[in-house]
């Protein structure tokens, strides 16, 4: 995997991170296009460890629901990733697409079995993703979602190990993990899920917290505030405090009312306070709110307006349990 920078050439710039730039660029022998993810290389530094680690686990990660790294060009003073091109990131797609941001239920659906594949597929690969957000999940024109940045990703092994707790972008953060747990598990990317499932149903993010205490206060404020009589253990917790205000749970119905009975209860699987109480992604899939899936994903590209979708046509219902084990026969 070296191949030549001077085979792609480069576009546009797509965006910028801590130790990235993203760059449009295409195949000039193929034309195809690719996204170019050019870190700067310190002489004293080196390669930093997040490059180094989103390479290792992204050469293991092949999968549909997970963008390809095709690529790898080491120069001097320059690394670049080339990964295929994916037309927006879902933040962006809810922006374009959405009524307010909000998605069209049926897309919704379609994005969320996606997302759930490729957690599922990390996971079964023993690998946490760690930072999933709207600006990390990608989508092409034919509709498909796929999970990029791998920066914080980790492998993991048993016994699980340490890590650090400053993962996952605040609002994206399981409470555990607010908590000060170190010791967490495939759970915490679960429950960044729930609230992207909520986030994609009324095109506001269901936590926008400011600080560490303010996004454990908003939580609670929704879900109720925990004890050691609901959750076991949480006064063990490093950043646990007995004077919290106390919170009763609210109603989901009320706050993603666009959500039937079924969603809600898949929403709440995967929002449990309790880390051991999170459904898993492989039980996600299996979930009835999914029952009518036939095609994972729809042409939303297709779509000018998604609120225009015919609603008359019901697909058959069957279980969709073959499109999860297709990958593991």
């Amino acid at each position: 995997m070296t191949g030549s920078s001077s085979q792609f050439q480069q576009l546009e710039k797509l965006g910028e991170g801590t130790y990235a730039t993203v760059y449009k660029g295409r195949n000039r022998s193929t034309g195809a296009l690719v996204a170019l993810k050019e870190i700067n290389l310190d002489s004293e530094e080196g390669t930093p460890s997040t490059a180094i680690r989103e390479i290792s686990l992204m050469k293991e990660l092949d999968y549909e629901n997970i963008v390809t790294l095709y690529d790898v060009i080491h120069t001097e003073n320059k690394l670049t990733l080339v990964f295929e091109y994916m037309d927006k990131d879902l933040k962006k797609y809810m922006e374009v697409h959405g009524n307010q941001g909000a998605l069209d239920l049926k897309i919704v659906k379609s994005f969320m079995f996606q997302l759930l594949k490729g957690i599922m597929f990390c996971h079964d690969n023993r690998v946490l993703h760690r930072d999933l957000k709207p600006q990390n999940l990608l989508i092409n024109s034919k509709g498909e979602l796929k999970l990029g940045d791998f920066g914080l990703a980790r492998a993991f092994g048993i016994p699980f190990n340490t890590f650090s707790n400053e993962v996952v972008t605040l609002w994206y953060r399981a409470p555990d993990v607010l908590l000060g747990s170190r010791a967490y598990t495939t759970s915490i990317d679960i429950w960044s899920a729930g609230c992207i499932f909520a986030e994609m149903c009324t095109g506001k993010p269901l936590f926008p917290g400011t600080a560490n205490d303010d996004q454990l206060i908003k939580i609670f404020r929704l879900m109720g505030t925990p004890n050691e009589r609901t959750w076991p253990g949480i006064s063990q917790y490093a950043n646990y405090k007995s004077n919290w205000q106390i919170f009763v749970p609210q109603d989901l119905r009320f706050i993603v009312p666009n959500l039937d009975s079924m969603g809600l209860n898949l929403l709440l699987s995967l929002l449990q306070m309790r880390p051991e109480a999170r459904i898993t992604a492989r039980q996600a899939l299996q979930h009835p709110w999914f029952h009518e899936i036939t095609n994972p994903t729809p042409l939303v590209h297709q779509l000018n307006d998604p609120y225009q979708q015919n609603q008359s046509q019901q697909p058959p219902q069957h279980s969709h349990q073959h499109i999860i084990d297709q990958q593991y026969q």
